[in-house]
């Protein structure tokens, strides 16, 4: 390299890792360390010029963070998305997560010093919050309380279930592959559109392990159409001593107004269901965890299958599910039952903070396969097709819907303390299209 080699003006990593800022920075030492040699590379490939580097070194620290998760403005409408995480978590739920990130007494009785039962108050909370299960048991997901509850109950024998309850969800994931990953069979009765307490009965036999009832949170089906409520196929269990599992998805512990047609852990348990499976992070308002509710005898049983090991939920999950049980209405909650008319005075305020755009009418949805097609009264800002995509990237990243060559703004699922920052996000993002 001689002398006049530009690549010497390349700045040295003891240089760089010594910057004030590089040891202030809440990315570990690999990571810095990382970011110095990919930095150094490009500039003696020529990608960079070397009098740059130290630049680009800090530009990155200041906007590097140790997860790559970034938060997002959920303008969609859709209260349980998906892809933005279902449910944001209540401030009590948040506190409660922080708390749990050091050692608690997870399993450990401090008054005797003894190693106690794992997630004891959180079981608690979920009885004190639907009295008519008899036990609970939480674990990592929906599917995992699934999965549980079938190779629990079933083993290798037969899992019967309506065909028209053989749901698909998200990413291509269904329940039928599931079920058979577990090892049971899977015995379909019925057809897509119509079956009746007759083929439930012709089709139990010595090697069935339980009934299966699955809510279809995520389609409708419609018009010639004939199904086996819980109250009658409950009679039917019992009367051939199996057990009958609800999967009723969505997460609704008692009945919700707002909601009249989705179904509830309470209910269903009420209405004959010997184990109630739903998910904590959709329309309750938690964290990410399965819930199952119901008899004692059969949550005590999957509690002993050596998959419950597997499956549990962890300390933070656990903290913020009592936390979200115990504490105010959730995020969730609050944007199901959003007054249509405070949704249209905030749209309002900000349409005018960014030059007057339109407000329309906009249902939104309550999303995460809960409550298909039912609309949510509401109002939406209507900005022009192109300004998604410099929300979607500004440095408050902002999700809104995109329909009918319109990027539609909805403050539903926006808290109304983040307004402002909403309407900075607009203001850059029609800039950015309208220089």
């Amino acid at each position: 390299m001689s002398e006049a080699d530009p690549r010497r003006l390349i700045p040295r990593t003891d240089h760089l890792l010594g910057m004030p800022q590089a040891r202030e920075t809440e990315l570990g030492a690999d990571a810095v360390r990382a970011l110095v040699h990919d930095l150094q590379e490009r500039a003696r490939a020529g990608e960079l010029p070397p009098e740059d580097v130290e630049a680009a070194f800090l530009a990155a620290l200041a906007d590097r963070r140790p997860s790559s998760l970034r938060p997002v403005l959920n303008a969609t409408g859709v209260v349980v998305h998906t892809n933005l995480g279902r449910a944001p978590l209540s401030d009590a739920a948040v506190d409660a997560v922080v708390a749990a990130s050091r050692y608690v007494d997870i399993e450990l009785d401090l008054a005797t010093g003894t190693r106690s039962r794992r997630g004891v108050a959180a079981r608690a909370a979920l009885l004190d919050a639907c009295p008519a299960a008899e036990d609970a048991l939480v674990v990592n997901n929906g599917a995992a309380a699934l999965s549980l509850a079938t190779t629990t109950l079933a083993g290798s024998g037969d899992v019967i279930v309506s065909r028209g309850e053989l749901i698909e969800i998200g990413a291509g994931f269904r329940l039928t592959d599931l079920i058979i990953s577990t090892g049971a069979r899977l015995r379909e009765v019925g057809t897509t559109n119509r079956t009746h307490l007759a083929d439930y009965a012709d089709a139990i036999g010595p090697e069935t392990g339980c009934l299966l009832k699955v809510h279809p949170s995520n389609f409708r089906v419609e018009g010639f159409t004939a199904a086996v409520n819980l109250p009658v196929l409950s009679e039917v269990a019992a009367e051939h001593g199996l057990p009958l599992v609800a999967d009723l998805g969505s997460g609704l512990l008692r009945p919700d107004p707002a909601l009249p047609d989705e179904p509830d852990a309470a209910t269903a348990l009420a209405a004959g269901a010997d184990l109630v499976i739903m998910s904590g992070d959709k329309l309750l308002g938690g964290p990410q965890a399965g819930i199952v509710l119901g008899r004692a005898d059969l949550v005590q049983q999957l509690a002993r299958h050596p998959l419950a090991r597997a499956f549990r939920a962890d300390k933070l999950a656990l903290a913020a599910l009592e936390a979200t049980l115990n504490g105010g209405p959730t995020p969730v909650a609050r944007a199901l039952h959003a007054d249509p008319d405070e949704l249209r005075r905030r749209a309002e305020r900000i349409a005018a903070a960014v030059g007057g755009a339109p407000v329309v009418q906009h249902d939104g949805r309550v999303g995460g396969g809960g409550a298909p097609g039912f609309p949510l009264a509401g109002w939406a800002v209507s900005l022009p097709e192109e300004v998604a995509a410099p929300l979607r990237a500004g440095q408050s990243a902002v999700l809104a819907r995109v329909t009918d060559g319109a990027c539609l703004v909805d403050p539903r699922c926006v808290p109304p303390a983040e307004d402002d920052a909403l309407i900075r996000a607009l203001a850059a993002a029609l800039r950015a299209v309208r220089p």
